[in-house]
C-alpha cells in the first residue's frame, strides 16, 4: 500500500504543476495577441503546445513554472495586456528596447525581484501597488512617455537598490520622502521635466554610488550641501538643470568619487580647493557656468584625470605647468575663459592627450612642440588667441587628428609638410594668420586626405602656386585660400574637387580661367575676384547648375560674358565689374536679376540692362575737343530732362494725395515680365490662399504661365508706416526664412503676428521679450490652449524662429538649413544643441540613451540664445 500512495501522491502534485504551466501558457498566448509584428523573433512561441512553454525564446522556468520574460530588444509594438500579472512566478521580467505603447501596470508578483521596461513608449503614471511587488530590488523605466508625478509608493519597495526614472516627462519636486529609500544605491530621476529645490533628505541615502539629477529638469536654489554626506558615491551629475549658487566645499568629502559633472549651470564663485582632495577623479566638467577665479593649485592632486572641462566661464590666470603633468589627461577643454599666459611647453608629454581645445582666450608664447608624442592627438583648438611663432613641424605627421583650428592668432612661418594631407583630418582652419611659404605637394602617397572636409587658409601670406595634390582632397565641401599672395595659373585639377564652396579671390592668380572648372558641379558658391585672370569666362561654367554666387570681378578677363549663365536658375548674386568684357550684355535668365552695378568698370559691355544701346554712334572729334553744336544739344537735352522730372514728380504727388485706398501702382524691385493689370486680375476672392496681420495673399497666374503670390498690405495707402514697410523692405533670399520664423512662433504661441502686443510691437519683438531671448523661458510663451507641450519641442521651435527671425538677414539660416534641423531633430536633444561651441568635443549625458556620449559641438552664433 505505501509504495502505491506514494506514487499517487507524485502524480497529483504533477498534474497541479501542468495545470499551472497551462495558465502561464495562456498568459503567454495573451501576451502575444497585444504585440504588433511578433514574428520572426516570436516564431517560437508554438500556440498549439502548452508544454513546450518553457522552451520558448526569451521565457525561463523554475520548478515548473515561467519564472522570468525577457523580451529585451526584440523590436516589439503594441502594448503589454494587464494578463501579465497572472504569471505569478515571475522573479524577472524585462521588456527593454521595444516600441510599447500604452499604460502597464504589474501587481501581485510578490518573487518579482527585478523589472526592466526601460527603452519603450509607455505612458501614463506609475502610481501602482507597489506593496504587492515588495521584494523587487531594481526597477527601471527609463526612457519612456511617463507623464504624471514621481510615484509616492515605491516608498513601500524597502529592499529597491537600484531606480532609474529618466527620460520621462514626470513633473513637480522631487518628493523630500525619497530620503528614506536608504537601500538605494543608484538613483537617477535626470531628463524629466522636474522643478523646485533638490531635497537635501536625499542626503541621507548614504548607500548610493550614483545619483543623476540633470538634464532638463529646472531646478531652483543651490547644490543642497548634505549632498556630501554620500561618503560612497562613484558618480554624481547635477548638469543642465538650472542650479545657482557656489560649488559646496563639502563635496571634497566624497572621496571615492569617479565623475562629477555640474556642467550647463549658473554656478558662480570660485572652484573649491578642497575638489582637490578627490584623487579618485577621472571626470570632472565644471563647463557653461559663471565661475571665476583660477584653476586651484591643488588639483595637482588629481593624477587619475582623464577629463578636464572649464570652458565658458569667467575663470582667468594661468594655466600652470602641473596640468601638462597630469598623467592620465585626455581631454582638457578650457575654451571662452581669460587665460593668460602660456601653454605648458610639456603638454601632450603624458602621451595620452586627445583633445585640447584653449580657444578664445587669452594665451600668448609658442604651440608646445609634443602636443601629438604618442600620436593621439585627435583634435586641437587654438583659434583667437596671441600665439605667434611657427606651427610645430612635429604636427604634419600626426596621423591621429581629425580637426585643427588655429585660426585668429599671430603664427608665422610655413605649414608643416604632410599637415593638410593628414588621413584623419577633416577640418583645418589656419585663416587670419601670417603664415607664409607655398602649398607643398603631398609628399606621402600612402596618406590620402580623404576625409577633409573644410580647408580655410585665407588672410595670410601663403605664396607660389596651387599644388596638383589638391585633387587628393577627394571629400573637401568648402577651400577658402582668399587674402594671399598665392601666384600663377589656376591648377585644372580644380576640377575634381566635388565642393560647394570655394574661395580664391584677393590673391595674383595668373592666366585663364580653366574649363574644368564646370565639372565642380557641386558649387554654391565661387569667388575669383582681385586677381590678374585673363581670358573668357569658359562656356562650361554653365554646368555649375547649383551656382548662387558668382563673384569674377576686379580681373582682366575680356571677350563677351557667356549667354549660357543666363540658363543657371539658382544664380542670385552675380558680379562680373570691372574687367575687359566687350559686346552685348546677354538679356536673357537671370541676367535680367542682375543690378548694373555688378558690370560697371567694363566701357566696351552695351545693351539695353546699362543703358548703353549696342547700336550707339560714337561722334569723331580730335581728341579733348568735343564740337560746340554737340554741347548745345546735350545741354538743351539736360534741361528738358531735367523739367520733364520735376513736372512729373509734381504731378505724382499731387495724384498721390488725392488717390483712394483703391488705386494701384506697381513697383518692381527686378525685372518682371507682367503688368499691374495682370496682378490686379489675380487680387479676388476666389484666389485667396492666405490671411496674415500684414495682409492677404493671392494666388495668380501670369499670361505667360508663371504662377505668383500677392500679397496686398492692410492699409496701404492710408499709412505711412505701410510705405537662428513696402518700400524699405530688404528682399533676398532670407526675407522668406524671417517669415518662417514668424510663422513657427504663430504656432508655438497662438497669437497673430501683431495687433495683440500693442502699437508698435510685433510678435517677434514680444516673443524676445518675455523670453529675455532664453530657450529655456519658451513654455512662457506656449499657447496655453495647448494641454501638453513637450518642453524640449518647444525650446527646438523658439531657437529655430529666433535664428529665422534676426533683424541682420546674413545672420539667418538658409531654409534648407531651417528644414535640416527640423526634421533631423531628435525626440529629446541634447542641450549642446542650443549654444555656442568653437566645434569642441562635449562630454553630455544623454536624455535618450542614458550613456555617455561625446557630441560635436554645432558651430552656432555666438552669444545668440544664452
Amino acid at each position: 500500500m505505501v509504495p502505491f500512495i506514494v506514487l499517487t501522491l507524485f502524480s497529483l502534485l504533477s498534474t497541479t504543476g501542468f495545470a499551472s504551466l497551462v495558465d502561464d501558457f495562456r498568459v503567454l498566448v495573451s501576451l502575444k495577441q497585444g504585440f504588433e509584428f511578433p514574428e520572426p523573433v516570436l516564431n517560437t512561441w508554438d500556440l498549439s503546445n502548452p508544454s513546450s512553454v518553457c522552451s520558448w525564446v526569451g521565457i525561463h522556468c523554475s520548478r515548473g513554472r515561467v519564472s522570468s520574460l525577457d523580451l529585451t530588444d526584440f523590436n516589439l509594438y503594441g502594448s503589454v495586456s494587464p494578463e501579465i500579472s497572472k504569471l505569478d512566478q515571475l522573479a524577472s521580467v524585462s521588456l527593454a528596447g521595444n516600441n510599447f505603447s500604452g499604460t502597464i501596470e504589474l501587481v501581485g508578483l510578490s518573487k518579482l525581484r527585478f523589472l526592466n521596461i526601460s527603452n519603450n513608449q509607455f505612458n501614463g503614471g506609475l502610481d501602482w501597488n507597489y506593496t504587492s511587488i515588495a521584494e523587487l530590488e531594481v526597477f527601471d523605466a527609463f526612457d519612456n512617455n511617463f507623464t504624471a508625478f514621481l510615484p509616492l509608493g515605491i516608498l513601500n519597495l524597502k529592499k529597491l537598490r537600484h531606480l532609474e526614472l529618466g527620460g520621462n516627462y514626470f513633473y513637480g519636486k522631487i518628493p523630500a520622502s525619497y530620503g528614506k529609500l536608504v537601500g538605494l544605491e543608484y538613483l537617477s530621476l535626470m531628463g524629466n521635466d522636474l522643478h523646485g529645490r533638490i531635497p537635501g533628505e536625499l542626503g541621507n541615502l548614504t548607500s548610493l554610488r550614483e545619483i543623476y539629477l540633470g538634464n532638463f529638469n529646472v531646478f531652483e536654489g543651490e547644490i543642497p550641501v548634505e549632498l556630501s554626506n554620500l561618503v560612497n558615491l562613484v558618480h554624481m551629475d547635477l548638469s543642465s538643470c538650472g542650479l545657482g549658487g557656489p560649488i559646496p566645499n563639502e563635496l571634497g568629502n566624497l572621496k571615492l568619487l569617479h565623475t562629477l559633472y555640474l556642467h550647463i549651470n549658473l554656478l558662480s564663485g570660485s572652484i573649491p580647493k578642497e575638489l582637490g582632495n578627490l584623487t579618485n577623479l577621472v571626470n570632472l566638467d565644471l563647463s557653461y557656468n559663471a565661475l571665476t577665479g583660477e584653476i586651484p593649485f591643488e588639483f595637482i592632486n588629481l593624477k587619475q584625470l582623464n577629463l578636464l572641462n572649464l570652458f565658458l566661464n569667467r575663470l582667468h590666470g594661468s594655466i600652470q605647468d602641473y596640468i601638462a603633468g597630469l598623467p592620465n589627461l585626455e581631454t582638457l577643454q578650457l575654451w571662452n575663459n581669460n587665460f593668460t599666459g602660456v601653454i605648458p611647453r610639456n603638454l601632450g608629454r603624458n602621451g595620452n592627450l586627445q583633445i585640447l581645445d584653449l580657444s578664445s582666450n587669452k594665451l600668448t608664447g609658442t604651440i608646445p612642440q609634443d602636443l601629438c608624442s604618442s600620436n593621439q592627438l585627435r583634435v586641437l583648438i587654438l583659434f583667437k588667441n596671441f600665439l605667434f611663432g611657427p606651427i610645430p613641424e612635429g604636427l604634419g605627421a600626426c596621423y591621429s587628428l581629425t580637426k585643427v583650428r588655429l585660426g585668429q592668432n599671430y603664427l608665422n612661418g610655413s605649414i608643416p609638410g604632410g599637415f593638410i594631407y593628414l588621413p584623419e583630418l577633416n577640418l583645418a582652419e589656419f585663416q587670419s594668420n601670417y603664415l607664409s611659404g607655398t602649398l607643398s605637394e603631398n609628399g606621402n602617397s600612402s596618406s590620402k586626405p580623404a576625409k577633409l572636409g573644410q580647408l580655410d587658409l585665407s588672410n595670410n601670406l601663403l605664396s607660389g602656386p596651387l599644388p596638383s595634390s589638391l585633387s587628393n582632397f577627394s571629400s573637401l565641401q568648402t577651400l577658402l585660400l582668399s587674402g594671399n599672395k598665392f601666384s600663377g595659373p589656376i591648377p585644372p585639377v580644380i576640377g575634381e574637387l566635388q565642393v560647394l564652396k570655394l574661395d580664391l579671390s584677393r590673391n595674383s592668380f595668373s592666366g585663364p580661367i580653366p574649363p574644368e572648372i564646370g565639372n565642380c558641379s557641386y558649387l554654391t558658391f565661387l569667388d575669383m575676384s582681385q586677381n590678374n585672370l585673363s581670358g573668357p569666362i569658359p562656356s562650361d561654367m554653365s554646368n555649375i547648375h547649383n551656382l548662387n554666387y558668382l563673384n569674377l570681378s576686379r580681373n582682366h578677363l575680356n571677350q563677351t560674358i557667356p549667354k549660357s549663365l543666363g540658363s543657371l536658375k539658382s544664380l542670385t548674386i552675380a558680379d562680373f565689374s570691372f574687367n575687359d568684357f566687350a559686346g552685348k550684355l546677354p538679356e536673357s535668365g537671370q541676367f535680367s536679376l542682375f543690378n548694373a552695378s555688378s558690370f560697371a568698370g567694363n566701357p566696351l559691355l552695351c545693351g539695353p540692362l546699362l543703358n548703353n544701346p549696342c547700336n550707339f554712334t560714337t561722334v569723331t572729334n580730335t581728341p579733348g575737343k568735343a564740337p560746340s553744336n554737340f554741347k548745345l544739344i546735350f545741354a538743351l537735352g539736360l534741361l528738358i530732362c531735367s523739367l520733364i522730372f520735376a513736372t512729373a514728380a509734381l504731378i505724382k504727388a499731387k495724384t498721390f494725395k488725392k488717390s483712394s485706398s483703391d488705386s494701384w501702382k506697381l513697383t518692381t524691385f527686378q525685372k518682371l515680365e507682367f503688368t499691374v493689370t495682370d496682378i490686379i486680375e489675380c487680387v479676388k476672392d476666389g484666389n485667396v490662399i492666405g490671411r496674415g496681420g500684414a495682409g492677404i495673399v493671392y494666388h495668380g497666374k501670369m499670361p505667360n504661365g508663371v504662377e505668383i503670390a500677392v500679397k496686398k498690405l492692410l492699409g496701404f495707402g492710408n499709412n505711412s508706416h505701410d510705405h537662428e514697410y513696402a518700400y524699405t523692405l530688404k528682399v533676398d533670399e532670407k526675407s522668406d526664412v524671417y517669415s518662417f520664423g514668424v510663422v513657427l512662433l504663430e504656432l508655438l504661441t497662438g497669437r497673430r503676428p501683431v495687433g495683440d502686443f500693442g502699437d508698435g510691437v510685433d510678435i517677434v519683438q514680444w516673443s524676445k521679450r518675455a523670453t529675455n531671448n532664453r530657450r529655456e523661458d519658451a513654455m512662457a510663451i506656449a499657447d496655453p490652449r495647448l494641454t501638453m507641450v513637450p518642453k524640449e519641442e518647444a525650446m527646438h521651435l523658439f531657437f529655430i524662429a529666433m535664428l529665422c527671425s534676426q533683424e541682420n538677414s546674413i545672420e539667418r539660416p538658409t531654409m534648407r538649413e531651417v528644414v535640416q534641423m527640423l526634421s533631423e531633430f531628435p525626440r529629446q536633444t541634447s542641450p549642446d544643441y542650443y549654444r555656442s561651441s568653437s566645434s569642441s568635443i562635449l562630454p553630455q549625458q544623454s536624455k535618450k540613451n542614458g550613456e555617455k556620449k561625446e557630441i560635436d559641438g554645432l558651430n552656432y552664433k555666438q552669444d545668440l540664445l544664452v
